[in-house]
Parts: C-alpha cells; structure tokens; sequence
C-alpha cells in the first residue's frame, strides 16, 4: 500500500487512468509491472466498463470522480476528522451500491438473451 493512496480505490484508479495516459504516479513502477494486464483493456474506458467502474468516473471517461477533495495527491488520503469520514464513507458506499446496481442490471441482460 503507497501512502499517497492508502489503500483507497478513487486513489488508486486516478493511477490507473494516468496509466493509461502515460503519466507518473504513485504506483507507476506497479502499474508497469504488470503492463500485459492493462494492455488487455486496451485503454482506460475499457478498464471502466469491464469492471464496472462507471460511476467513478466523468460521463466522457476523462476523470476520476473523487471520494473527497483531491490535490493532486498532496493531502492525505485518510479523512482527517469525523465529519471528512463521514463524507468520505458516504461516497464510497455509494459508488459500491451504484457498482452493484450495475453489475445485477447486467445480468438481467444477459439472463434475457
């Protein structure tokens, strides 16, 4: 776990999407290694849509939707009060619910073909 990320998912998936783009991170040297992996989805959307990620990020693709403020990873990635928990954990569990809705509204699909 970097301690710019913490282990946080929106963290983790700016990294990715920077990836993709050719951009430093965090977890570049990560990233790299496992490059065979990332070239599969052939590019950031592709990465999104096969996991589900939509809500996570912005309607075209281009950014990731944050949990809380983002500077750029010059904050810390813990919540520093109850009240940024809070929000924190409100965000999160509303992009797994919105996630999960996604993946059951995709197996109605595939259940009708």
């Amino acid at each position: 776990m970097h301690p710019r990320n913490r282990d946080r998912f929106d963290l983790t998936l700016e990294c990715i999407r920077r990836h993709y783009e050719g951009e430093q991170s965090s977890l570049e040297e990560t990233l790299l290694r496992y490059a065979d992996f990332f070239r599969l989805f052939e590019d950031f959307r592709g990465y999104v849509d096969l996991f589900f990620l939509q809500d996570l990020v912005s309607v075209v693709y281009a950014a990731v939707e944050f949990f809380t403020p983002f500077d750029n990873f010059t904050t810390l990635a813990l919540p520093g009060n109850l009240a940024a928990y809070e929000h924190y954990r409100s965000q999160s569990v509303g992009f797994v619910q919105a996630r999960n809705g996604r993946i059951a509204d995709s197996l109605t699909v595939a259940e009708r073909s």
